[in-house]
């Protein structure tokens, strides 16, 4: 996959040579010879077709070395958006890391099979306190003058109600950064009239599984019981949603996974979990709820949907994966090399890794979902239906037709603000009075009408099938890796 630098001179070097391309699509969409013609406008149209032809295997090979510098450059602050800086020092104990790692351990299916990740060293932690800021134009620049904590003072001013965000954000858990999601995350800030923590997560595969995990797990608790140098106070758990898109979807998922592992082991029934963090004893207790767009949970890409959805998607389906390959570099291949730029071979079906291969949601707080038509339906649908069999409350919103992340790539549709209007609502529900009632809704595409979607019937996909076709994934890909006929190589920017 080629990504290309966002400065005028490049646009222009990218689209001139695909003019007779762009031409033909438009001329087919505007006849209704598109199979798409009826779902799409002619710019959703023409920017899916730019995207397949920018990711697919005629594209230009980079780095990841190189992906990962353009992707998370700070394009500085501006606009009507107030972000605050945050460094925190790791905590000195190790109780966060032990309590990760007895989670993987006991989690696993296959015990006495090997070591399946290498155990990450706790780092500091940055993120970013975003906020709305309602008196700057799209062109202001972020007042002089001020300190990290005086940004977050005036950002809290503008806050009119409790819904606290933990951010992250997608990128196939190799790309990306909070300083390239700030204006996805302002305006969840200004649906949510809330505060949004996003969260630098360390990227692979220079830091593959789980020190992501262990970064999410490390901002989770720094929102509860602020360490030294914090800026906020003690954010009660009932006022905080994870959230995330794509990989950042995966995230939240197994972090929640994570938690609720916890809390299944803990030794006294009845009471919440403890740690000890930055020296002090603490509970672990559940958040508000969970909310995604279009997440990705299966590391395998095994579920029907990753080809029969194609048609609706930019994304490369594994059919034509193993022909879009990034060129070496210091980062890619691995030494040892592995097939997965996320973890290791033997982890690729750890619950942890793929929160698909999850059976036990008891106790889940309330799940949002927001997808398309798209590639990564099934997974949704497997893990939205699984939770809600087990008497978890789930809120699903499948919009008819529409592309991976769409509510952030095509913003101008109808589709797109509906889906964010959707997400509000829902942590609004979940934070102002803690309650949600599980509903499936399938929304049209162009007219918006909503259906109603039965959540017991979202797939046919048992957990059998899914174990078979998850296991059949993992074996092809360890298979193929290690006899040498296909190259590893990493996921699309998910």
């Amino acid at each position: 996959m080629a990504i290309m630098e966002a400065s005028p001179s490049a646009t222009l070097k990218l689209l001139v040579p695909k003019a007779p391309f762009l031409l033909k699509t438009a001329l087919w969409h505007t006849l209704s010879l598109s199979p798409t013609s009826s779902k799409w406008d002619l710019k959703t149209e023409l920017t899916v077709k730019m995207l397949r032809q920018m990711m697919g295997p005629n594209s230009k090979p980079d780095t990841i070395t190189n992906m990962q510098r353009l992707t998370t450059k700070d394009p500085g602050v501006k606009g009507k958006i107030w972000i605050s800086k945050v460094n925190i020092n790791p905590p000195e104990e190790d109780a966060l890391r032990e309590m990760l790692f007895k989670a993987i351990e006991d989690m696993r299916e296959g015990k006495g099979e090997g070591d399946v990740y290498t155990k990450p060293a706790a780092v500091p932690l940055y993120a970013e306190w975003t906020g709305y800021r309602d008196l700057a134009d799209d062109k202001s620049s972020e007042p002089t003058g001020l300190s990290e904590s005086d940004k977050y003072a005036a950002l809290m001013k503008e806050t009119t109600s409790k819904v606290t965000i933990l951010y992250f954000h997608g990128g196939a858990m190799y790309l990306l950064d909070p300083t390239t999601y700030r204006p996805q995350t302002s305006k969840l800030a200004k649906v949510t009239g809330g505060r949004v923590f996003s969260v630098r997560y360390r990227l692979s595969p220079q830091n593959p599984f789980p020190a992501a995990l262990l970064d999410a797990l490390t901002a989770y608790l720094t929102l509860l019981y602020p360490p030294p140098g914090a800026p906020h106070d003690p954010v009660p758990a009932k006022e905080i949603v994870f959230a995330g898109d794509s990989a950042g979807g995966m995230l939240s998922t197994a972090l929640l996974q994570l938690l609720l592992q916890i809390h299944r082991s803990s030794p006294t029934s009845g009471t919440l979990p403890t740690t000890t963090f930055h020296g002090k004893s603490v509970s672990i207790p559940l958040p508000a709820g969970v909310a995604l767009f279009s997440p990705w949970l299966d590391v395998t890409r095994s579920l029907p949907s990753v080809e029969s959805h194609a048609h609706y998607d930019y994304l490369p389906p594994p059919s034509v994966a193993p022909k879009v390959r990034p060129l070496p570099c210091e980062a890619w291949p691995t030494d040892p090399p592995r097939s997965d730029i996320y973890c290791e071979d033997s982890a690729m079906l750890h619950p942890l890794v793929s929160p698909l291969a999850a059976k036990d949601w008891r106790g889940s707080p309330p799940l949002f979902f927001s997808l398309g038509e798209e590639m990564l339906r099934d997974e949704g649908a497997v893990t939205a239906q699984r939770v809600a069999k087990q008497g978890g409350k789930v809120v699903w919103r499948e919009f008819e037709a529409m592309p991976h992340v769409f509510g952030f790539m095509f913003e101008w549709l109808g589709e797109s603000k509906l889906s964010v209007d959707e997400f509000a609502a829902f942590c609004k529900s979940v934070v102002g009075n803690g309650q949600v009632e599980s509903s499936g809704q399938f929304i049209k595409a162009k007219t918006l009408v909503k259906g109603p979607r039965d959540l017991s019937t979202l797939t046919d996909l048992g957990d059998e099938k899914v174990d078979e076709l998850m296991r059949e994934a993992h074996k092809r890909l360890e298979k193929k890796h290690g006899d040498g006929s296909v190259e590893a190589k990493p996921k699309p920017m998910l």
